[in-house]
């Protein structure tokens, strides 16, 4: 019988990588459906979810309006992250429309550069030498999975993989500042009648952040599709691989929530680099994707930069002392994360993690 460790690691890593080929299959055609109708169906399964959660651990609806309730200011302050959240999530489709599914799984990974910038900009946090090294890795694996054989001078870019690469690289510089603003946000103001270091509370924040998402993202339905959801309803074009997409995105938030209670930074680095690498092999296999030599040294240098970053936890150094201890926030795609993602972003705070995946 599998740890618990290993099995969400084994979870995570079949998530991440199903869910980067099922959008990709679900808009790699033209996409009939709405991507802001798929963005709120994931929220609100991701809230659903979590409600189950709270039940099934003892929890009630009574308990759930208490916490909403007790806890609003900071549900006014998870606002902003959800907003770029549910932004990266559309960026997400967008991208997938664009780019082959190993090219986006590489090229997102700029995440770990953007979120090291931001932490450097806002919080004052110094990068280790190694980490440098592994920024460094990690951009030479983003610009080697642009190029093609033969092609040795310049970026193979037209005007569909130019959007995808901007969407890619827009998803990475949201999820970074996202989760650098929850950890400075949420360091200094922290739940009031509630206890992070407590696992029964992430089921409740995992709501809390579902429903602002829900709210940001209907509003933006609302203001961006509104003559089409008034035409044809907010539910045009969906199929079943638009369902499966919208499953794997919902549940890839309480995948990673499990997977960093019950092990660790550095092993859910592993997982992420098993899952670029995995993506690129099943995309060749299953969409004839053509992975030459330039994208197979992407990969190698991305997988390289995942461990090493992961190494030290993947959180650059504090400048002062006074910082070492506190509780961490941190956001990825796979995801939502916010929730992966990844996708996409997801964001802890001591070491508990409120999933924008």
């Amino acid at each position: 019988m599998l740890e618990k460790k290993y099995l969400f690691l084994l979870l995570l890593i079949v998530q991440n990588t199903s869910k980067t080929l099922i959008m990709r299959a679900a808009v790699g055609g033209k996409a009939n459906f709405l991507y802001s109708a798929a963005v709120l169906a994931t929220e609100g399964l991701k809230a659903t979810a979590s409600a189950v959660w709270v039940l099934n651990t003892g929890g009630s609806p009574a308990s759930i309006v208490h916490f909403l309730r007790s806890e609003w200011r900071t549900s006014v302050r998870v606002m902003v992250p959800a907003a770029f959240y549910n932004v990266q999530q559309v960026l997400e489709y967008v991208a997938l429309s664009k780019l082959d599914a190993p090219v986006f799984a590489v090229i997102v990974q700029i995440k770990l550069l953007t979120t090291a910038l931001f932490s450097w900009i806002m919080l004052g946090k110094q990068l280790r030498a190694v980490q440098l090294v592994a920024l460094v890795l990690l951009m030479v694996g983003v610009i080697l999975a642009q190029m093609k054989d033969g092609q040795t001078n310049h970026l193979d870019f037209d005007a569909t993989t130019s959007v995808g690469v901007s969407a890619t690289l827009t998803i990475a510089m949201f999820s970074g500042f996202a989760a650098v603003y929850t950890e400075k946000v949420l360091k200094h103001a922290p739940l009031v009648a509630h206890s992070t270091k407590d696992d029964s509370v992430l089921p409740y924040m995992q709501i809390q952040m579902a429903l602002a998402s829900l709210l940001i993202i209907g509003v933006f339905a609302l203001v961006s599709d509104f003559l089409v959801i008034v035409e044809y309803g907010l539910w045009r074009g969906f199929d079943g691989r638009a369902i499966v997409a919208v499953i794997s995105s919902a549940l890839g938030g309480l995948i990673v929530s499990a997977v960093l209670k019950y092990a660790d930074a550095v092993l859910k680095g592993y997982a992420t680099a098993t899952s670029v690498i995995l993506t690129g092999i099943l995309s060749a296999l299953l969409f004839g994707t053509t992975l030459d030599l330039h994208f197979v040294l992407a990969v190698v240098n991305v997988t390289c930069s995942i461990l090493l970053y992961g190494s030290l936890g993947g959180s650059p150094s504090p400048t002062a002392p006074a910082r070492q201890g506190t509780s961490e926030v941190r956001a990825t795609a796979d995801e939502r994360a916010p929730l992966q993602s990844t996708s996409p972003s997801q964001c802890s705070v001591s070491d508990k993690k409120l999933d924008p995946v």
